[in-house]
């Protein structure tokens, strides 16, 4: 019963984390490099007929060219409010639009702009590394919890509290790997 309590702490607490660390991908994918990626606009939202729908629900992507995104919609008589979500959007690009397709043309990024694109790459990775951190202090005290309600012993606490400082240690280090991923493609444009 007390492996089985803590293993569970332990288990939610990477689950988590790995949550986190997705979230934090999802959180680089939606910043502009200069390339074109359906990870732009996949999760904007459109007024379509009244209700507020995510783009991908809605269209199909494609990337004919590095710098060209070609938006299909399923259903043609939405083009109008895709265009006008994508031009109210903080995306900063201006939508071509042929009755048929949306085109989007990205175009190549300042190098300024680079250096503040890779200021908030690094905030949003230490934003990342906080929420693991906090998860991991959450797991730490369910389990002191378990140890002074006596489910679990002084050594059993020390040694699932290195098992999750591993976890963290891990899930920290993706972040890392993400960031200087997506630092690298923010750069070598």
């Amino acid at each position: 019963m007390d492996d089985d309590l803590t293993a569970l702490v332990v288990v939610d607490a990477q689950e988590r984390m790995e949550k986190a660390v997705e979230h934090a991908q999802a959180e680089f994918g939606a910043i502009r490099t200069g390339r074109a990626t359906p990870a732009l606009v996949e999760h904007l939202k459109v007024d379509y007929y009244g209700t507020e729908t995510e783009l991908r629900a809605m269209a199909g992507f494609s990337v004919p060219e590095a710098r060209l995104l070609v938006i299909s919609p399923y259903d043609k008589s939405s083009l109008g409010a895709i265009e006008k979500a994508i031009q109210n959007s903080d995306l900063g690009i201006n939508p071509s639009n042929d009755g048929t397709v949306i085109r989007l043309s990205f175009p190549v990024p300042t190098e300024e702009r680079r250096k503040e694109l890779v200021k908030v790459v690094k905030q949003k990775s230490e934003d990342g590394r906080v929420t693991v951190r906090n998860l991991r202090r959450a797991a730490r005290h369910e389990l002191d919890a378990l140890q002074k309600d006596g489910d679990l012993s002084s050594d059993e606490l020390k040694r699932v509290g290195e098992d999750l400082d591993k976890i963290t240690q891990v899930q920290v280090a993706a972040i890392d790997r993400l960031l200087a991923h997506k630092e690298q493609e923010l750069l070598g444009i």
